[in-house]
C-alpha cells in the first residue's frame, strides 16, 4: 500500500446542545450539533403533526380515523352493506360500489 493515503482519524467528542456527548472518531475532529437523538421529538415521542389548513382533521373526517368520529356512522359516500337475505345480483353491485 501507498504510504501516507489515508487521512488522519483521530478521537473527536460530539456535543449537542441539550448537554449529551459522544465519542467517536472522525477526520474532521470535535464539533457540536443542534439536535441529537436523545433530544429530537421524533425520537422522543413528543412530535407534533402540524396541522396546515386543517387537512389532518379533513383526513380523519373523511376517512374515520382518530378522535371525534364514530365507527356507528359510515363515512360519506359510503355504500351500505346488503342485507343478509338480500339476492346474489344486489350483493354483486354492493361489492362493485365499494371498490
Amino acid at each position: 500500500m501507498k504510504p501516507d493515503l489515508h487521512p488522519v482519524y483521530p478521537a473527536a467528542r460530539i456535543t449537542c446542545a441539550c448537554g449529551n456527548s459522544v465519542e467517536t472518531k472522525s477526520t474532521r475532529g470535535s464539533f457540536t450539533v443542534e439536535v441529537c437523538s436523545n433530544c429530537h421529538p421524533f425520537f422522543t415521542g413528543k412530535y407534533k403533526l402540524l396541522d396546515t389548513a386543517g387537512r389532518v382533521e379533513k383526513f380523519r373526517k373523511k376517512y374515520g380515523t382518530g378522535a371525534g368520529t364514530s365507527a356507528a356512522a359510515p363515512a360519506e359516500g359510503a355504500a351500505a352493506a346488503p342485507a343478509e337475505g338480500a339476492a346474489p345480483a344486489a350483493k354483486k353491485t354492493a361489492k362493485k360500489a365499494k371498490a
